[in-house]
């Protein structure tokens, strides 16, 4: 048993024998995660991984820091918090797997206003489905209780993930093509960017988010926090038989923002407009909110959570790839030569 208590501290505001509950209910969820190379425990000052090296010729590591951003008023209003920790591994693990890199493991971030140790273990529990997802470990975490300076029912969640991939095999942007061709790979929906918009649009603080929605086919609180698809697994297995010249994640900006990111000088992305399954909840921020469609495409995913560029002759396998790892990819734009920024 643990024998730390300090009641100056707890009068403070700041509830230690939480935080230790906290852990041990977290340790299962933690467990699912752990993969080769883990060497460390939960609980300790830092997080031991020992990954294999073999076969890499030189082993470049990749990171990525992010988090769930206004998202998480969502699931504060709900009272539900086992979903937004998915977000938060794919917002980061989405990133890396653009250069092609693996991710190996993740360690995330809980600032909370008052620690309740089961709200914690179910935001760590979406953490570790999202880290399961991703085929990395959760080797450490913090979590830090913060009196006086937000809410009691406030918490904000953020992470990181370190992935690796052989220096030989990081996606060449230069090696891109006029006629090459954009696989869309579809989003769940709103994903983790645009919430800002999103609260304000539909007047969240106020609104019955339980609600069912025709539209929708669901309640709009369950439709805003269904979680960020990952990605990683199936677009590690198309890189080993594909030729992949470039990969955008669809995140804050959208399409205007971040698919240029993945091209070269001289080239320009043609998106196919008429091509694009956008989900119903687009449709309706869009027409509740009374919004420009180039804002629409330069805020949310508009149904395309990532973007593929393949050369023409392994498009085909690519998308065969894609499809038998639960990705319902189809090609959305072709390469064309420009000055880089994308025509939609």
């Amino acid at each position: 048993m643990n024998e730390s208590h300090s009641a100056s501290y707890a009068a403070a505001g700041v509830n230690i024998e939480a935080g230790y509950e906290g852990v041990r209910l977290m340790k299962k969820h933690v467990a699912r995660t752990v993969i080769p190379g883990v060497i460390s425990d939960l609980g300790g000052f830092g997080g031991l991984f020992a990954p294999d090296l073999t076969g890499m010729k030189e082993p470049v590591l990749v990171s990525g820091t992010d988090g769930v951003g206004t998202k998480q008023r969502i699931a504060q209003l709900m009272d539900r918090h086992d979903t937004v920790g998915i977000d938060c591994v794919a917002m980061c693990v989405n990133d890396i797997v653009c250069c092609g890199a693996r991710p190996l493991f993740f360690l995330d971030y809980i600032a909370i206003g008052r620690n309740e140790p089961e709200k914690v273990a179910s935001l760590v529990a979406g953490v570790a489905e999202g880290c399961v997802q991703a085929g990395c470990a959760l080797i450490g975490g913090e979590t830090a209780e913060h009196p006086g300076t937000m809410a009691p029912d406030d918490y904000d969640l953020a992470g990181f993930s370190v992935g690796i991939v052989d220096r030989e095999k990081v996606i060449d942007k230069t090696a891109m093509r006029p006629g090459d061709v954009i696989l869309a790979l579809p989003s769940s929906g709103v994903h983790s960017n645009g919430y800002s918009l999103v609260r304000k649009v539909f007047r969240v603080e106020h609104a019955d988010l339980g609600q069912h929605i025709d539209e929708l086919g669901t309640s709009l609180g369950e439709a805003l926090l269904t979680p960020t698809v990952i990605y990683v697994k199936p677009v590690l297995a198309v890189l080993e038989a594909a030729a992949v010249r470039g990969i955008s994640h669809i995140t804050g900006g959208g399409f205007y923002e971040n698919i240029p990111r993945s091209l070269p000088d001289g080239l320009t992305a043609r998106i196919d407009k008429s091509s694009l399954r956008t989900p119903p909840i687009f449709s309706l921020i869009q027409r509740m909110g009374s919004i420009p469609e180039r804002d629409m495409f330069n805020t949310f995913n508009m149904g395309v959570g990532m973007s593929m560029v393949v050369s023409p002759d392994t498009a085909d396998r690519a998308l065969e790839i894609l499809r038998a790892n639960g990705v319902d990819a189809y090609v959305m734009g072709e390469i064309v030569t420009g000055d880089g920024k994308i025509i939609l």
